[in-house]
């Protein structure tokens, strides 16, 4: 038994993986799973633990689950209470990202990423800047005249203090050559779906976020997409690269998923093992296609050595920026 909570062990046969003529091993199967979201309703975090529960679930790599949102700080509410609530459990993901990275060092926290069990990197996501669709602003150009015109009369809806959204912000508002004391950012810790209503109520006058938190409004056209932080155009996705626009600011926001503190090695392998069977599904390659996520699988150590450099590269950004000391 690896699992406190019912694992099954590794099956002998194989499992086909959603589409015809494709045949992957599973190593294991797990009877039951806890996916912690350290976000709330609505949001980028929630939205990918979601997408991982029906993806395992469709494929038959999971059989029951249970969704967990603790969100707040930039996911770090959440995070104390899986370290506490989930200490040794071997049948539970624990969903985070880049943002993390970055809200832990912004607000000194006393836990962060490196005490769980990296899992596997899974996605990586472009930041885009929209604006409501009532707005004045047709492209960039038009927000950064605005922007260098009254800094603090442009307010900006992202997720929390010292995360992908707000060091987006501050490069952009830098690049401009606008003091970031200026800037009125407006952090909705809580999650994406806080965002969203202020976007669509007209209450802010712009937002970021990862392109699949807002593609759908996107494509109603009730947001209009202004710039996206890749280096070149995504395949998909027909927003204008900053860089294309005269200003060279380029970000991405990566996710992925950890296991929890004081789970032995065996376990680990088994939690890698399972995501790396789930990201070979044609159910898997759909979702990343549909909400303009990028292929950055990376398993166990590799992602945890990623996860050093991220967090080294992350500390120097926001310490330029005068977010972190």
């Amino acid at each position: 038994m690896i699992s406190r909570r019912g694992f099954l062990a590794g099956t002998a046969g194989v499992a086909m993986a959603g589409f015809a003529g494709i045949r992957i091993s599973l190593a294991a199967t797990f009877e039951s799973m806890d996916i912690f979201i350290p976000g709330s309703p609505g949001g980028g975090w929630d939205l990918t633990g979601r997408v991982i529960d029906e993806v395992m679930k469709k494929n038959g790599l999971i059989g029951n689950s249970r969704i967990t949102n603790a969100g707040g700080a930039g996911g770090t509410i959440g995070l104390p209470q899986f370290i506490n609530q989930y200490d040794g459990e071997a049948d539970a993901l624990f969903v985070a990202g880049a943002i993390m990275v970055g809200t832990t060092i912004t607000n000194n926290t006393p836990v962060d990423l490196t005490m769980l069990k990296p899992v596997a990197r899974l996605t990586g996501e472009y930041q885009v800047l929209v604006v409501p669709s009532a707005s004045p602003v047709q492209n960039l150009t038009d927000f950064v005249a605005l922007l260098k015109k009254d800094p603090r009369s442009v307010t900006w809806a992202g997720g929390a203090p010292g995360g992908t959204d707000h060091i987006f912000a501050c490069m952009i508002a830098k690049a401009a050559g606008v003091a970031l004391g200026d800037l009125s950012y407006v952090a909705y810790t809580g999650g994406g779906g806080e965002a969203m209503a202020s976007l669509l109520g007209n209450q802010v006058s712009c937002g970021i976020s990862g392109y699949g938190e807002f593609a759908e409004q996107i494509k109603a056209g009730n947001l209009r997409a202004i710039a996206i932080s890749a280096p070149e155009r995504v395949s998909g996705i027909e927003v204008p690269t900053l860089v294309e626009q005269g200003v060279d600011v380029t970000i991405s926001n990566w996710r992925g998923v950890f296991g929890a503190p004081n789970i032995g090695d065996d376990e680990v392998k088994a939690l890698i093992d399972l995501t790396t069977t789930m990201v070979q599904t044609r159910d898997w390659k759909d979702q990343l296609a549909t909400r303009g996520w990028s292929d950055q699988f990376l398993p166990g150590a590799e992602f945890a050595a990623y996860l050093e450099k991220d967090t080294i590269a992350t500390r120097s950004v926001l310490v330029d920026l005068g977010l972190a000391k």
